[in-house]
């Protein structure tokens, strides 16, 4: 699985009411080598917590993947 289905399941387990333990366990349980560590369950149930229901990765500050420059155009 990859990252975004991951979070979409650890925002399930915060709409069920579980915790983060919880949450962990269950998905280990389910996908035992694959599953996000505990901080990374953490991280998200604090951005929940906070009223950020939104599962997409935030915009980043920082270089371009790709710069264009007069000889690139």
């Amino acid at each position: 699985m990859d990252k975004k289905e991951f979070r979409v399941l650890i925002k399930y387990c915060f709409v069920k009411g579980k915790n983060t333990v919880q949450a962990k366990t269950w998905l280990d349980a389910e996908f035992p080598d694959t599953t996000p560590g505990k901080s990374t369950i953490k991280y998200w149930y604090a951005k929940f917590t906070r009223g950020d229901m939104s599962t997409e990765d935030g915009e980043r500050s920082g270089r371009p993947k790709e710069v264009f420059t007069e000889k690139n155009i």
